[in-house]
């Protein structure tokens, strides 16, 4: 058996296709976000993908993830987060710890991602999480709001 790597990205959603496809199981008509990485098992350097897409539109049970959306497309992720609106940047191949946020620094790429990312939602029907209309910012513990 050969060590063979391989450094084109994956995403989870590309596991059904794979699978079925592994399997010679004709996926043409199941919906899916994925694609088959088989071809990247067998040698091949690279996928027929524009982007990797994610939609996150709801808090985490951990506590540690806001309610966002990416996109990767090449060596750039670009991460949006809903709350507010705010965008990061990010250079994958010189910053692959997602550090250095290059969003006020190369515009029009943010700029062109933000709107592949929008594009995407909107061709998907993605769901967008709605305000609370229960929310009270007095009683809510960890805004730094709350009166006393």
């Amino acid at each position: 058996m050969q060590n063979i790597s391989c450094d084109v990205p994956v995403t989870s959603p590309d596991f059904f296709p794979t699978i079925l496809d592994m399997f010679g199981i004709n996926n043409q008509n199941i919906a899916s976000d994925g694609l088959s990485i088989t071809p990247l098992l067998t040698g091949e350097k690279e996928l027929n993908r524009e982007a990797i897409y994610w939609h996150f539109p709801h808090y985490s049970n951990h506590g540690m993830q806001s309610p966002g959306g990416a996109i990767r497309e090449g060596d750039y992720k670009l991460l949006e987060y809903y709350e507010d609106g705010t965008v990061q940047l990010f250079n994958l191949r010189n910053d692959i710890g997602e550090q250095i946020d290059l969003s006020d620094i190369e515009i029009e790429k943010t700029m062109e991602l933000r709107a592949k990312l929008d594009k995407w939602r909107k061709d998907k029907g993605a769901q967008m999480m709605k305000a609370n209309p229960n929310y009270d910012i007095a009683t809510d513990l960890w805004s730094g709001e709350r009166k006393q």
